[in-house]
Protein backbone atom coordinates (compact mmCIF):
# COMPACT_ATOMS: atom_id res chain seq x y z
CA UNK A 1 0.00 0.00 0.00
CA UNK A 2 1.31 3.51 -1.03
CA UNK A 3 1.93 5.87 1.61
CA UNK A 4 -0.21 8.79 1.66
CA UNK A 5 1.58 12.06 1.02
CA UNK A 6 4.07 13.71 3.58
CA UNK A 7 3.18 16.06 5.45
CA UNK A 8 4.49 19.91 6.63
CA UNK A 9 4.57 20.91 10.08
CA UNK A 10 5.97 24.12 10.66
CA UNK A 11 7.63 24.70 14.40
CA UNK A 12 6.79 27.68 15.88
CA UNK A 13 10.11 27.90 17.51
CA UNK A 14 11.30 30.54 14.85
CA UNK A 15 7.91 32.67 14.61
CA UNK A 16 7.98 35.92 16.65
CA UNK A 17 6.91 35.29 19.81
CA UNK A 18 5.04 38.06 20.54
CA UNK A 19 2.67 37.13 17.34
CA UNK A 20 2.22 33.42 18.05
CA UNK A 21 -1.82 33.68 17.41
CA UNK A 22 -0.71 35.13 14.18
CA UNK A 23 1.80 32.51 12.83
CA UNK A 24 -0.58 29.89 14.00
CA UNK A 25 -3.32 31.07 12.10
CA UNK A 26 -1.34 31.37 9.01
CA UNK A 27 -0.40 27.50 8.99
CA UNK A 28 -4.05 27.32 9.23
CA UNK A 29 -5.13 29.28 6.47
CA UNK A 30 -2.85 27.60 4.17
CA UNK A 31 -4.57 24.59 4.77
CA UNK A 32 -1.76 22.53 6.47
CA UNK A 33 -2.63 20.23 9.12
CA UNK A 34 0.21 20.10 11.84
CA UNK A 35 1.63 23.00 13.97
CA UNK A 36 4.80 21.60 15.87
CA UNK A 37 5.50 23.77 19.11
CA UNK A 38 9.00 23.21 20.62
CA UNK A 39 8.76 22.98 23.97
CA UNK A 40 12.51 23.66 25.94
CA UNK A 41 13.49 23.32 29.96
CA UNK A 42 16.75 24.81 29.79
CA UNK A 43 17.85 21.60 31.34
CA UNK A 44 17.51 18.69 29.07
CA UNK A 45 18.29 21.53 26.19
CA UNK A 46 20.10 24.50 26.22
CA UNK A 47 17.19 26.97 25.50
CA UNK A 48 14.15 27.77 27.12
CA UNK A 49 11.08 28.31 25.23
CA UNK A 50 7.34 27.75 26.59
CA UNK A 51 4.73 25.67 28.68
CA UNK A 52 1.33 24.13 28.62
CA UNK A 53 -0.45 27.85 28.86
CA UNK A 54 1.19 28.51 24.91
CA UNK A 55 -0.50 25.72 23.88
CA UNK A 56 -4.13 26.00 25.83
CA UNK A 57 -3.43 30.08 24.27
CA UNK A 58 -3.39 29.14 20.67
CA UNK A 59 -5.75 26.04 20.90
CA UNK A 60 -8.76 28.23 19.44
CA UNK A 61 -6.53 30.03 17.08
CA UNK A 62 -5.11 26.44 16.02
CA UNK A 63 -9.01 25.27 15.03
CA UNK A 64 -8.53 21.62 12.96
CA UNK A 65 -4.82 21.92 13.13
CA UNK A 66 -2.73 18.89 14.49
CA UNK A 67 -0.72 20.68 17.44
CA UNK A 68 1.93 18.64 18.42
CA UNK A 69 3.89 19.46 21.19
CA UNK A 70 7.49 17.94 21.04
CA UNK A 71 8.72 17.92 25.06
CA UNK A 72 12.54 18.76 25.21
CA UNK A 73 12.49 18.55 28.86
CA UNK A 74 13.59 16.41 31.43
CA UNK A 75 11.39 13.86 33.19
CA UNK A 76 8.22 15.15 30.80
CA UNK A 77 5.96 12.58 32.28
CA UNK A 78 5.31 15.33 35.42
CA UNK A 79 4.06 17.52 32.87
CA UNK A 80 2.30 15.27 30.30
CA UNK A 81 -1.18 15.65 31.97
CA UNK A 82 -0.82 19.39 31.84
CA UNK A 83 0.05 19.37 28.27
CA UNK A 84 -3.01 17.22 27.50
CA UNK A 85 -5.27 19.75 29.34
CA UNK A 86 -3.94 22.69 27.59
CA UNK A 87 -5.21 20.95 24.22
CA UNK A 88 -2.07 19.50 22.58
CA UNK A 89 -2.94 16.81 20.11
CA UNK A 90 0.31 14.90 19.96
CA UNK A 91 2.53 14.83 22.83
CA UNK A 92 6.08 13.32 22.19
CA UNK A 93 8.72 12.77 24.79
CA UNK A 94 12.34 11.86 24.21
CA UNK A 95 13.52 8.74 25.17
CA UNK A 96 16.93 10.24 26.29
CA UNK A 97 14.90 12.44 29.16
CA UNK A 98 13.12 10.05 30.74
CA UNK A 99 13.84 6.36 32.61
CA UNK A 100 10.36 5.56 32.02
CA UNK A 101 9.85 6.17 28.51
CA UNK A 102 7.15 3.01 28.49
CA UNK A 103 5.16 4.87 31.22
CA UNK A 104 5.46 8.20 30.04
CA UNK A 105 3.51 6.98 26.69
CA UNK A 106 1.33 4.85 27.89
CA UNK A 107 0.40 7.89 30.01
CA UNK A 108 0.61 9.91 27.11
CA UNK A 109 -2.65 7.56 25.43
CA UNK A 110 -3.81 6.93 28.83
CA UNK A 111 -4.91 10.78 28.35
CA UNK A 112 -6.05 10.41 25.16
CA UNK A 113 -3.71 11.62 23.41
CA UNK A 114 -1.59 10.61 20.66
CA UNK A 115 2.02 9.25 21.97
CA UNK A 116 5.45 10.18 19.75
CA UNK A 117 9.44 9.35 21.30
CA UNK A 118 11.92 10.96 20.04
CA UNK A 119 15.63 10.19 19.29
CA UNK A 120 19.02 12.75 19.36
CA UNK A 121 20.83 12.24 16.49
CA UNK A 122 23.47 10.30 18.30
CA UNK A 123 20.45 7.97 19.68
CA UNK A 124 20.30 4.48 17.78
CA UNK A 125 17.38 3.61 16.33
CA UNK A 126 17.16 0.30 19.31
CA UNK A 127 16.26 3.09 21.73
CA UNK A 128 12.53 3.11 20.38
CA UNK A 129 12.27 -0.38 19.55
CA UNK A 130 10.97 -1.86 22.76
CA UNK A 131 7.74 0.57 22.94
CA UNK A 132 6.76 1.17 19.21
CA UNK A 133 3.49 -1.23 20.23
CA UNK A 134 2.75 2.27 22.74
CA UNK A 135 3.78 4.76 20.03
CA UNK A 136 2.41 7.01 16.88
CA UNK A 137 4.82 8.77 15.82
CA UNK A 138 8.79 8.11 15.87
CA UNK A 139 10.42 11.49 16.04
CA UNK A 140 13.88 11.59 14.34
CA UNK A 141 16.18 14.61 15.34
CA UNK A 142 18.15 15.56 12.36
CA UNK A 143 19.82 18.27 14.84
CA UNK A 144 21.06 18.21 18.36
CA UNK A 145 18.41 20.08 19.88
CA UNK A 146 17.85 23.25 21.34
CA UNK A 147 17.99 26.19 18.80
CA UNK A 148 16.55 26.53 15.36
CA UNK A 149 18.46 26.98 12.39
CA UNK A 150 20.85 24.41 12.72
CA UNK A 151 22.28 22.53 9.68
CA UNK A 152 20.84 19.44 8.96
CA UNK A 153 23.08 16.52 10.33
CA UNK A 154 25.20 14.44 8.11
CA UNK A 155 23.98 10.79 8.32
CA UNK A 156 20.38 11.70 9.06
CA UNK A 157 18.66 10.75 5.41
CA UNK A 158 20.29 7.85 6.12
CA UNK A 159 18.68 7.12 9.60
CA UNK A 160 15.52 8.00 8.42
CA UNK A 161 15.71 5.53 5.70
CA UNK A 162 16.55 2.84 8.39
CA UNK A 163 13.39 3.73 10.40
CA UNK A 164 11.34 3.79 7.92
CA UNK A 165 12.70 -0.11 6.48
CA UNK A 166 12.46 -0.97 10.35
CA UNK A 167 8.76 0.31 10.72
CA UNK A 168 7.73 -1.17 7.34
CA UNK A 169 8.90 -4.64 8.13
CA UNK A 170 7.40 -4.53 11.35
CA UNK A 171 4.24 -3.89 10.13
CA UNK A 172 3.83 -0.83 12.69
CA UNK A 173 1.62 1.90 12.03
CA UNK A 174 3.80 4.68 13.19
CA UNK A 175 4.25 7.62 11.50
CA UNK A 176 7.65 8.66 11.15
CA UNK A 177 8.63 12.66 12.06
CA UNK A 178 11.51 14.19 11.04
CA UNK A 179 12.62 17.80 12.69
CA UNK A 180 15.72 19.77 11.80
CA UNK A 181 17.61 21.68 8.92
CA UNK A 182 14.50 20.86 7.09
CA UNK A 183 14.44 23.34 4.18
CA UNK A 184 13.68 24.13 0.58
CA UNK A 185 16.74 22.35 -0.69
CA UNK A 186 16.40 19.21 1.01
CA UNK A 187 12.77 18.43 2.19
CA UNK A 188 12.15 16.15 -1.20
CA UNK A 189 15.36 14.35 -0.31
CA UNK A 190 13.84 13.92 3.30
CA UNK A 191 10.56 12.96 2.24
CA UNK A 192 12.10 10.46 0.09
CA UNK A 193 13.90 9.17 2.67
CA UNK A 194 10.67 8.43 4.71
CA UNK A 195 9.55 11.11 6.61
CA UNK A 196 5.55 10.97 6.87
CA UNK A 197 5.55 14.41 9.16
CA UNK A 198 8.27 16.71 8.22
CA UNK A 199 8.93 19.94 10.55
CA UNK A 200 10.50 22.88 9.28
CA UNK A 201 10.80 26.26 11.33
CA UNK A 202 13.33 28.90 10.02
CA UNK A 203 12.47 28.08 6.51
CA UNK A 204 9.45 29.17 6.82
CA UNK A 205 9.36 31.86 9.54
CA UNK A 206 12.61 33.21 8.86
CA UNK A 207 11.70 33.64 5.29
CA UNK A 208 10.51 37.01 4.31
CA UNK A 209 7.75 36.01 3.19
CA UNK A 210 6.43 32.38 5.39
CA UNK A 211 3.27 31.71 3.07
CA UNK A 212 5.21 31.76 0.16
CA UNK A 213 7.79 29.87 2.08
CA UNK A 214 5.13 27.37 3.06
CA UNK A 215 3.58 27.17 -0.44
CA UNK A 216 6.99 26.58 -2.25
CA UNK A 217 8.13 23.61 0.44
CA UNK A 218 4.31 22.17 0.23
CA UNK A 219 4.88 21.91 -3.82
CA UNK A 220 8.21 20.64 -3.25
CA UNK A 221 6.27 17.66 -1.29
CA UNK A 222 4.13 17.42 -4.04
CA UNK A 223 6.63 17.17 -6.75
Amino acid sequence: MARPRPELAPSLLSADFGRMAEATRLLREAGLKYVHLDVMDGVFVPNVTFGPKMVADLRAEAGELVMIAHLMISQPERYVDEFAAAGADVITVHAEATAHLHRALQQIRAAGKQAGVALNPATPLAAAEEVLESADFLLVMTVNPGFGGQKFVDGGLEKIARARARLDEAGRDVRIEVDGGVKLANIKQVAKAGADVIVAGSAVFGAADPAQAISDLVAALNS
